[in-house]
């Protein structure tokens, strides 16, 4: 599938940003959260900036921007149109979340109660972002049970990432915040690791004949529907070559969950100023790296109608 930016930008920093606003919910339950109007300004803004700058880049894959509307009513039927409506109504908690953090100064009371359902919400939008690609069966890459999963522990890693960042930077920082995200990089990694072999394994197109119906035999493509590039063949015929997949996983797996693991560990070691200068790196290291897992997410993923056209495997 073709790798749109916006797409990539999109699911990224909003995964980032719901993920966490979900965390900012749990731990506001739990009254971990630091008190005084300043953080919780500073933390929400930033919770927003990620959220927002996502949405924003969304607005860059619509050829018809003043239909954009139009995502809110097919919620009946469209993954999509839930994930538009999700994402609406969180704001709705979220906002009496953050006015009363910073107007109150604390999370008690029904603030926290807001926090609790604003973290659920966030939850909800995130696994319908996933739930958009889980449920594309012409895209075997997609169709399988570890996409939705995969956006669900995606999300709350980044998030935690700029969340132990932002509590270190605030001089609030649980004593093993920094081995917790370290835990949650280290099983992304795993699921990633595990997603891509269940891929090689399982999710593998189907044959010619069974995308034709034509029964057994030997088929193939004799001349092609188009005679020239066409809208089917940019979107879902994109083509990554072997090497250069191989090379963007290795930097994906680096940038997006190991590295920062090891900076997270480093930083619960350390202490001080280098710990806060750490857990900053880890989180705009793995947020780097975690596009380039998204980027992969799609140009890897190859459509049935691709058989059509006599494609199928990454090139060599």
């Amino acid at each position: 599938m073709h790798p749109a930016k916006s797409i990539v930008f999109f699911t990224t920093l909003t995964g980032a940003g719901y993920g966490l606003l979900a965390l900012l919910g749990l731990f506001g339950v739990l009254g971990l959260l630091p008190a005084g109007g300043v953080a919780g300004v500073i933390t929400m803004a930033i919770c927003f900036a990620l959220i927002f700058a996502g949405l924003l880049s969304s607005t860059g894959h619509l050829s018809h921007r003043e239909r954009a509307w139009r995502a809110f009513t097919q919620w009946r039927s469209s993954w999509l149109s839930r994930e538009a409506v999700a994402a609406l109504l969180t704001f709705v908690p979220a906002g009496l979340f953050a006015l009363g953090w910073v107007i109150l100064g604390e999370v008690t009371g029904w603030t926290r109660w807001a926090g609790a359902v604003t973290g659920l919400c966030a939850l909800v939008t995130i696994f319908t972002t996933g739930m958009i690609y889980a449920s594309l069966k012409p895209v075997a890459e997609w169709h399988t049970p570890f996409t939705v999963p995969g956006y669900l522990i995606y999300g709350l890693m980044t998030g935690l990432s700029f969340l132990t960042a932002i509590l270190a930077g605030l001089g609030h920082l649980p004593a093993l915040l920094p081995l917790v995200a370290a835990l949650i990089s280290v099983v992304g990694f795993a699921w990633k690791r595990a997603s891509w072999y269940y891929t090689a394994r399982k999710a593998s197109l189907p044959s010619v004949n069974a995308a034709t119906g034509l029964g057994e035999g030997t088929i193939r493509s004799v001349q092609w529907p188009h005679s020239s590039q066409n809208f089917l063949l940019k979107e879902m015929g994109f083509r990554i070559a072997r090497k250069h997949s191989a090379r963007l996983r290795i930097i994906a797996q680096g940038f997006g969950f190991l590295g920062p693991a090891l900076l997270f560990v480093l930083a619960q070691i350390l202490g001080g100023a280098v710990s806060v200068a750490f857990l900053i790196l880890a989180a705009v290291l793995q947020l780097g790296g975690l596009l380039v897992e998204r980027w992969l997410f799609f140009a890897e993923a190859t459509h049935t109608i691709s058989l059509y056209y006599g494609l199928g495997a990454s090139s060599s």
